[in-house]
């Protein structure tokens, strides 16, 4: 929520500078989404795999347009993306002649997903959007050494564009997709390495809201 209320502040600031007609809009919204990544865990030996998934989400957004074409906002959701748990099992060899098998299991949950965007009208009713993307990753694991992964965050762009139908009392519903895509991170514990690459999916997303 601290991303959210710094972002929409600056959002509020930003156009707050600007001589021409601005209007806020806010508004609810519900996402659904295919998404993708590729791993490589490095420790006695290498290991590489893919992954995809669905996931389904609320988010919530606050813009202030400028004119009757152009708008930057933010889009923030408030509950955590969630992935399946997986597990594996190692074998680390202790003595020259022993080897000793322990199980991972490892489970990662995406918080506090921050979009800030700029749309633009193209006609009366469609817009195409630009934004910046940030997500923090907490890693929940139990491995059998003992150690953590710890957390980090991942940056990325999405692009999207979308249809917008308003009716009475300044009310409107829209129906948007997009591809986000994020840069890559590494996680480390005592005795090995992932990284994270090609993380990537497409969403769709329907919103209703109100506009001031």
């Amino acid at each position: 929520m601290k991303k959210f209320i710094t972002a929409a502040f600056f959002v509020m600031f930003t156009i707050s500078q600007a001589s021409a007609e601005v209007g806020i809009n806010v508004g609810i919204s519900g996402n659904a989404g295919l998404f993708a990544a590729s791993a490589k865990e490095v420790a006695d030996e290498t290991h590489k795999g893919s992954e995809h998934g669905e996931a389904a989400w609320p988010s919530i957004f606050i813009e202030k347009t400028l004119g009757d074409r152009f708008a930057i906002g933010v889009d923030y959701v408030p509950a955590a993306l969630e992935s399946e748990t997986t597990e594996s099992v190692r074998h680390d060899k202790t003595t020259s002649d022993t080897r000793t098998a322990k199980t991972n299991k490892v489970q990662v949950d995406f918080e506090d997903l921050t979009t800030v965007y700029v749309a633009l009208n193209v006609t009366d009713n469609m817009y195409i959007k630009a934004g910046i993307v940030t997500v923090d990753v907490i890693t929940n694991e139990n491995l059998g050494t003992g150690s953590t992964y710890g957390n980090t965050d991942l940056d990325g762009t999405q692009f999207g564009f979308g249809i917008n139908n308003e009716f009475g009392n300044g009310m409107f519903i829209r129906a948007e997709g997009s591809y986000m895509t994020f840069d890559g991170a590494s996680l480390s514990s005592n005795d090995n390495k992932i990284t994270l690459s090609n993380l990537d999916g497409l969403s769709g997303k329907l919103a209703i809201g109100k506009s001031f």
